[in-house]
């Protein structure tokens, strides 16, 4: 499974939730991550330009945005950003392919 970030903002509805009744996420985020057929890996509130932040493992991108349309669709969340991770165990034989590669490839104008 891909590994997927996310960054997020919550709204004013969603503080003020929070501040009315005070409640640890992280089962709820878990849950909304299973049912998007992934799992919820880690989760944070954050400071700074993001209020929050999910590392999970989806199947796919389709599922990964279904699970992240279903949050935005409550008003709570905003401005969700999300990028696809690798370890650095597969970055190493992304640069091993890269390397293999470069020497059949020319660049523009050459």
């Amino acid at each position: 499974m891909t590994i997927y970030i996310t960054q997020g903002r919550f709204t004013a509805k969603a503080v003020e939730g929070a501040l009315n009744k005070p409640e640890d996420r992280t089962q709820a985020v878990a849950a909304l991550m299973e049912a998007a057929g992934g799992k919820l890996l880690n989760y944070y509130v954050t400071f700074g330009e993001y209020d929050f932040l999910i590392i999970a493992e989806g199947e796919s991108e389709k599922n990964v945005l279904a699970g992240l349309l279903t949050a935005a669709s409550t008003g709570t969340v905003t401005d969700l950003h999300t990028v696809p991770a690798i370890t650095a165990a597969d970055a190493k034989s992304v640069y091993e392919k890269a390397q293999s590669m470069r020497a059949g490839f020319k660049p523009a104008g050459s």
